[in-house]
């Protein structure tokens, strides 16, 4: 097995051990599995809470930080955390303004954290929650009913993270978060399957020369499998997947997203494929981002994600973040 690990059982706590070591801005409870801000709770803010499995790093613990989460709960590798995790992290952030979770829809995430939700209310934490279900490739996949949770999550967090840092009340960061949602769609693509560090090999069966055109970030199956395209092919695919369900009318932030194993060589030459459908079905880009940011351990392959942006959505996308996995304007 070839994987940078001691043994399997403790990858996550191995993992969090190492992040906190190297970032002291954040208190990492390795046992308790819970991810803060140092700063927590941060008086008159509404605080942002998420988490998932591990093994889609930096989602969703390098997202923990002034203007995106200020807590994030890791479960094991593409596990979702427990409700009492989620219950200790919504306590230590709380400042009395309430607290949003932002839930990808799987199905375990969806079930945990909305008992979560009632079990922090009962201890005096005002909850409120927004699904991100962004991917258009299946209706239903092996971990959830209805659209996958993937590349949205991160634009949930960074612009809902700037209005709950502007102050605004948790009715209102809830509709932003919601109104991102409703603005993004997402596909992916994977040129190769993940090795779990539990298995150590290959989640799925995925032949030399062939890829798996929509994807999900646990190896859930696609669309299809085609034999192997260039990037160009790849590009119009996976947008024209996209703009057949969002048909944006206004400017679109763009998530070029790396699976975990691509390189950002081969990343930028697909985002400038992506820029090029974009131009040629007349959708004008606001923002491009391009990177590792919602992986899945080792795959090979990438996702793209769109988001129509107002003035509003585009200025709150804008703001000073300061986070391990996304940093600017600090």
């Amino acid at each position: 097995m070839r994987m940078l690990i001691n043994v399997a059982e403790t990858v996550v706590a191995d993992a969090l051990r190492g992040m906190a070591a190297a970032h002291p801005e954040l208190v990492v409870d390795v046992a308790n599995r819970v991810i803060v801000r140092r700063d927590a709770p941060v008086a008159g803010k509404v605080a942002l809470l998420s988490g998932g499995g591990s093994g889609h790093e930096p989602l969703h613990g390098g997202f923990v930080g002034p203007g995106m989460l200020d807590a994030a709960c890791p479960g094991e590798v593409f596990t979702s955390p427990v409700p009492d995790q989620m219950v200790r992290a919504a306590t230590a952030v709380d400042a009395g303004r309430g607290v949003l979770f932002v839930v990808k829809n799987y199905t375990g995430d969806v079930l945990n954290f909305r008992m979560a939700a009632e079990l922090a209310e009962d201890e005096g934490v005002q909850v409120a929650s927004v699904l991100v279900d962004d991917d258009v490739a299946v209706r239903d996949s092996t971990f959830t009913a209805g659209r996958r949770g993937t590349g949205a999550t991160l634009f949930v967090e960074k612009i809902a993270g700037a209005a709950a840092e502007e102050g605004m009340p948790l009715e209102r960061v809830e509709a932003v978060a919601r109104k991102v949602v409703a603005s993004s769609r997402s596909f992916g693509v994977a040129l190769s399957a993940c090795s779990t560090p539990a298995k150590g090999s290959p989640t799925f069966d995925l032949p030399p020369g062939e890829l798996e055109l929509g994807v999900g970030i646990h190896g859930e199956p696609g669309r299809e499998r085609r034999a192997m395209m260039t990037s160009h092919e790849i590009a119009d695919f996976a947008v024209d997947a996209i703009l057949e369900d969002l048909r944006p009318r206004l400017p679109v932030l763009v998530l070029v997203n790396g699976m975990g194993a691509t390189p950002l060589l081969e990343l930028y030459g697909f985002s400038a494929e992506v820029h090029r459908v974009l131009d040629e079905r007349g959708v004008t880009v606001a923002r491009t981002l391009v990177g590792n940011y919602v992986t899945s351990l080792d795959m090979a392959g990438c996702s793209v994600t769109l988001c129509q942006v107002d003035e509003e959505l585009l200025r709150l996308w804008d703001a000073p973040v300061a986070t391990a996995g996304l940093r600017w304007g600090r």
